[in-house]
This record gives C-alpha cells, structure tokens and sequence, in this order.
C-alpha cells in the first residue's frame, strides 16, 4: 500500500514542469494555463520535490484522442501514465473558480504499480468526504487528500480501469472544503489505445 501513495511529489512535478501546457496543446488550442496543485497521495506527511525529481521533463509517447500517454523519470525512476481532462466541468454554485482537474492512470514499474487511478479536483476537497467516479452503471468510491482523490477499495482498481476500457464516460464528482459541487466528466475515447503504449513503454 505504501508505494501505492508514493506519487505525490511525482505529479506535482510533472505539472510544475510545463506537463500541462503540453496537455493543453494536444487537446486544444486554448493557451496553456498549469494548474498550482497535483493530485497528492497519502501518506500526508509528503517531502517537496528535490532538485533530481525536478529536472524530469515528461515525454508525449503518443495523443489518442481525448488522452495522452507520457514517461518520465523522476528521481531516475521510470514511470508511465496516460492523462486526460474533462470534457466537461460543472460546478454548484456555477463558475465557481478552480485549477485544471485532471484524470491520471498511472504505471511505476520500479514500485510494482500498475493503472493506479487518481484525479487532480482542482481544489481543496473537503476534509472527511468522499469523492466518486461513475463508469456505466457502476460507481466507485475515492477517498481525498487536498485536491486529489484515489480509488478507495484498490482491489478494485483493475475492475474499474476495465470498465473504462470498455466505456463512453467516468463522471467524477466531490466537494470542496467550501461546499462547491462539482461533476466533471471525462471522455474515454483513446484511453485504451493510451494504456496500451504505457503498457508497452513500462512493462
């Protein structure tokens, strides 16, 4: 479980080094606007990037429609993972500001982890909730730290990577230490073509 949340300072870097301006340029021709926060995994007590894991500068392996696939080598380790960002983002009340959110699934060979589901929310959740992702019929629950949030249940992290797979659409929905619902819905068109070059990039 433990290298399960070793990937705080990792995506924090990723997007700090310009990772999200080139998102932004694959996916459209908005300018790019980095968001300041990353998805953060427990445990909370996180050290900050070091000069080594700051210098990794993330690689496009390929664009698949609405997802990216990526390595990079953070603290000369490698990892692979495939990003997209809504198709859509509401919020409750609307035009409530935040960051960029985005999906990650990520790969940490040296880590022995494969298609960790995790999601950037753009802001602060609020402490003690629950976030949630739907595929189809079927929803799964994700606890939150900061603006990330994880699959709860890590058993059943293959079923729902599969059922992304096979899907349209995960809707991801929380709230914010403010009160602020959101819904953000993510297409799923290419992510399996994405898995599949990270697979091939980090076996």
């Amino acid at each position: 479980m433990h290298h399960r949340r070793a990937l705080s300072s990792v995506l924090a870097v990723l997007l700090a080094a310009g990772f999200a301006g080139s998102v932004y340029a694959q996916q459209s021709q908005e300018p790019p606007a980095p968001p300041a926060h990353a998805a953060k995994r427990k445990p909370p007590e996180r050290k900050p990037p070091t000069a080594q894991t700051t210098e990794a500068k993330p690689t496009l392996l390929g664009q698949y429609a609405d997802w990216g696939a990526y390595t990079a080598t953070p603290g000369g380790k490698k990892i692979c993972f495939a990003i997209a960002k809504p198709t859509s983002a509401e919020t409750k009340p609307a035009n409530r500001p935040r960051n960029q959110p985005y999906m990650f699934i990520t790969t940490r060979p040296a880590d022995k982890v494969t298609n960790e589901v995790s999601v950037s929310v753009g802001y602060p959740l609020k402490t003690g909730t629950e976030a949630s992702a739907q595929v189809g019929s079927t929803t799964f629950a994700f606890y939150t730290q900061g603006d990330g949030a994880w699959i709860k249940n890590t058993a059943e992290e293959a079923h729902m990577v599969d059922a992304m797979r096979h899907g349209d659409t995960v809707v991801v929905k929380g709230e914010s230490s403010r009160g602020t619902q959101t819904t953000d819905t993510y297409s799923l068109k290419g992510l399996s073509e994405a898995l599949d070059r990270v697979a091939q990039e980090c076996q």
